[in-house]
């Protein structure tokens, strides 16, 4: 059996394909691969990790019977370096050759029919403007936790409201907060971080995509119109995020965000060693940054900001504050802080609808 395949589409699905396979030793080899197969008078490709599922159609027409899956990294590996254009994926026995004018590559397949599908959704599916999740994942995504140990703090939790949707991510040591005046859109849900971060990339150059979602299954589909997406939502109690959020505040600063990023950076050059503690003392106008005392807090630098309010004086593991610094992009930030032992809030100064909230360090100061 003899397909003719465009190389770089071949290609791009199986990259893509490969994401959602399941990548740990102790899973099955059947899910460590992609799975190609004929349906109605179509060439599919499938993948899945049982949490996640990726399906799109590789080719249309008379396309021969076959079910196999394929081991996707030496194929790659191969594929790339072969000239754009036409390739021929030939099936023989329990091997596929992938073969360009002279050159051809043997690669073994399984023999396969039983390979697990998508879920079927028969809810109605609705198009949603990608940049109501594309343009948001970027304030999002670095503060869901990566600790198995709580699943719900490693989702995206997502909360349909009368004025709008809300999303929210959280560690424990930091909260992320966007809210989106865009009633109905999606339903309250949580969806696992590691699946939007994959298909991020490929729905971005949509203006909108199709979004289904079963109650009863507990499954959410994205489609761009080639590529289905499909993830299992987490199944839990998001910690209820409202109680973080002061309700009062002391002194707000307005502050340059490049210098800041520069600042921290280099007096977290001492920090490093010292559980990356940086500590942020406002008064008269000035910022002091300085490493805590084990770290000798001799290594100072300063810079000018705006201050209503008292004097603050505030400690933070470093990275946090690099890490939300870098999700905007406005030239100002806005801090506001009721006291060194409470929630700090940090804003951009052009984006009304992000809230970021980052848990102060205490010292023995």
């Amino acid at each position: 059996m003899n397909i003719a395949l465009d190389k770089e589409k071949l290609l791009l699905n199986i990259k893509i394909a490969q994401e959602f396979t399941a990548n740990r030793l102790t899973s099955t080899q059947a899910l460590q691969g992609v799975y190609l197969s004929t349906e109605e008078r179509a060439l599919h490709i499938y993948s899945t990790d049982l949490n996640s599922y990726f399906h799109t159609t590789l080719l249309e027409g008379d396309v021969p019977d076959i079910h196999i899956i394929i081991e996707p990294k030496k194929i790659i590996e191969f594929v790339q370096l072969l000239d754009a254009g036409d390739i021929n994926l030939i099936m023989s026995g329990q091997s596929m050759t992938i073969q360009q004018k002279k050159t051809k590559g043997v690669f073994p397949c399984i023999m396969a029919e039983d390979f697990p599908q998508p879920p079927h959704l028969s809810d109605t599916s609705e198009q949603i403007e990608t940049s109501l999740i594309s343009k948001n994942l970027s304030k999002l995504l670095f503060s869901a936790s990566s600790d198995d140990a709580r699943p719900v703090l490693t989702g995206v939790n997502i909360v349909s409201e009368e004025t709008g949707v809300v999303f929210v991510t959280t560690d424990g040591f930091r909260l992320s907060i966007v809210k989106e005046a865009q009633k109905g859109a999606i339903p309250s849900m949580i969806i696992p971080s590691d699946f939007l971060k994959k298909v991020a990339g490929y729905i971005k150059d949509n203006k909108s995509i199709s979004f289904s979602y079963s109650k009863k299954e507990q499954v959410v589909r994205l489609s761009n119109g080639e590529m289905d997406f499909y993830t299992s939502l987490i199944d839990g109690e998001f910690p209820p995020y409202e109680r973080v959020l002061p309700d009062d505040k002391t002194t707000t600063i307005i502050i340059q965000r490049q210098e800041l990023i520069r600042n921290t950076k280099l007096i977290s050059v001492f920090a490093r060693d010292y559980s990356h503690v940086v500590q942020y003392d406002f008064s008269d106008n000035m910022l002091r940054i300085s490493p805590k005392k084990e770290a000798n807090e001799e290594n100072v630098t300063t810079q000018d900001v705006k201050i209503d309010g008292a004097p603050q004086k505030v400690a933070f593991n470093y990275r946090y504050v690099i890490d939300f610094l870098n999700s905007v992009d406005s030239e100002e930030i806005i801090i506001e802080i009721l006291r060194p032992d409470a929630p700090v809030v940090f804003k951009s100064a052009k984006d009304t609808t992000y809230t970021h909230i980052i848990m102060p360090v205490r010292t023995q100061e």
